[in-house]
């Protein structure tokens, strides 16, 4: 873990003044934020409340996702449980049809989520596969009225394109990690193959969903150098994950992630990226354990449901734990539209 620093507690407050009034985190200021000691830990979290409370107030947001293929990816992640390089027993299946993908649309506006992510394992979709999903979603808006998330590998220009045209809000590719240590996890493909499909995204004129996993040694600077790189590339939407080392992956083994450390990771991320919705993601259950509703204070969006190929925790403790908290789950105006047609 980063060895701490010790900035006066009076510090945060400051930088949270400073970012509210449009100032940008230099990469060292981000660095001793994930060096602070833990004993500031409160005070930093007050700081990138008052952040998150300024663009966001006291609102959640909610996303459902749908593993819709699963396993059978042709690239060698050394995180992922779906890749070719993983001996992890998963599901694996092609693309779900239209039935289960409903249901999932189901599941989700039934769980209050705003936005449903449709996932597939690929390097990129193949040509049956956006025309699925070109069928499917124009679908699932009309009937649940769900901001759609497409999260489909590598895309080229006219694929985004095509994904814009029937629907799709936003596009999930993440960057992971940063630049320096990408060819540490993957192989098959580049951190800038990775960048170039966000800026086709982009120019096809979805928002953008990216983010990374924390946890897979690298240093803080890695992690630094990813928060201003998706500041840089202005992503609306930012998931941060905390490693889940799956059996079978070639990454498999024990982290040093402490709950105090993924809460450092989560203010750093607000305070660079002061105004974008930023989302608990994977791992969160595992390495924030009884400090999750911490997260929240930075945070404005968490997963309700499973993960991809692991478990999330029960609906129904998000629920409690957002009462608890006096958080406001928001939902998509169409959402709403749609909830009181289907109850009228």
């Amino acid at each position: 873990m980063p060895t701490a620093v010790a900035p006066s507690t009076t510090n945060w407050n400051e930088l949270a003044d400073r970012v509210l009034d449009g100032y940008q985190l230099t990469p060292e200021e981000a660095v001793a934020i994930l060096r602070s000691p833990d004993e500031e830990l409160l005070d930093l979290l007050a700081a990138a409340y008052r952040v998150r409370r300024h663009y966001f107030g006291k609102t959640v947001q909610l996303y459902f996702l749908m593993n819709a293929k699963s396993g059978l990816c042709p690239e060698d992640c050394s995180y992922c449980s779906q890749s070719k390089v993983s001996d992890a027993e998963i599901p694996r299946y092609n693309l779900l049809n239209r039935e289960k993908l409903m249901a999932g649309a189901a599941a989700a506006a039934e769980r209050q989520a705003k936005t449903y992510c449709i996932v597939i394992s690929a390097r990129g979709p193949s040509e049956r596969e956006i025309k699925a999903i070109e069928t499917i979603v124009p679908e699932i808006k009309q009937k649940y009225g769900l901001q759609i998330c497409a999260c489909l590998g590598l895309l080229t220009p006219d694929q985004a394109d095509r994904l814009a045209a029937c629907g799709v809000n936003k596009v999930n590719h993440n960057l992971n990690t940063s630049a320096e240590q990408y060819g540490n996890i993957c192989s098959t493909h580049t951190y800038q193959d990775r960048v170039d499909t966000l800026k086709a995204v982009r120019t096809a004129g979805m928002e953008l969903c990216s983010g990374g996993i924390v946890g897979m040694g690298e240093q803080p600077r890695d992690v630094v150098s990813m928060a201003i790189e998706l500041r840089d590339l202005g992503v609306e939407s930012i998931p941060v994950n905390f490693f889940n080392p799956i059996e079978g992956t070639p990454l498999a083994g024990p982290t040093e992630l402490t709950p105090n450390y993924c809460l450092k990771v989560l203010a750093m991320f607000r305070l660079v990226n002061p105004d974008r919705e930023l989302r608990i993601a994977g791992g969160r259950e595992m390495h924030l354990r009884s400090l999750q509703p911490l997260g929240l204070y930075a945070a404005n969006s968490v997963f309700v449901g499973d993960y991809l190929t692991t478990k999330g925790q029960l609906p129904e403790s998000d629920y409690a734990m957002l009462r608890d908290m006096g958080f406001e789950v928001t939902t998509s105006v169409e959402a709403e539209t749609a909830r009181a047609a289907a109850n009228a």
